[in-house]
């Protein structure tokens, strides 16, 4: 773990970062080499697409660590699952797609469905409706 003047960081934190070559890059730490100030970053988003699914090392002072958030309805959760499944992380998506699960029962439960919770998008642009 180290930090960047205020911010600490660690395995595991997801970043947004801008590569030597201008890549646009959001992605998650892989390893930390405090000595040398490097981290490694595997990036699942990134303008270059050349570059999604591979990992990539940057200075700490090229990083910037993104907020942590509570995913709270639906529609986030299957983005989540989205990032999830680019970033081939299978227990986070074992974790969404329980939490999801759990919701639409309990909306179901409650008749609290709305409409525009019984369809979505995936990355594609396809729709699917939920049973």
């Amino acid at each position: 773990m180290f930090s960047n003047q205020k911010e600490i960081f660690a395995v595991g934190d997801w970043i947004k970062a801008e590569s030597n070559q201008g890549e646009l890059i959001h992605g998650y730490i892989e390893t930390l080499n405090p000595f040398q100030e490097k981290v490694e970053v595997q990036v699942v988003v990134s303008d270059n697409n050349e570059t999604i699914g591979k990992k990539v090392k940057l200075y700490r002072e090229q990083i910037k660590k993104l907020p942590t958030s509570t995913p709270n309805n639906k529609e986030q959760i299957r983005s989540l699952i989205d990032v999830a499944l680019a970033a081939k992380d299978k227990e986070w998506f074992m974790e969404l797609t329980k939490q999801l699960n759990e919701i639409q029962q309990d909306s179901k439960q409650n008749n609290t469905e709305t409409p525009a919770d019984s369809e979505f998008s995936n990355q594609l642009g396809q729709t699917k409706e939920n049973d």
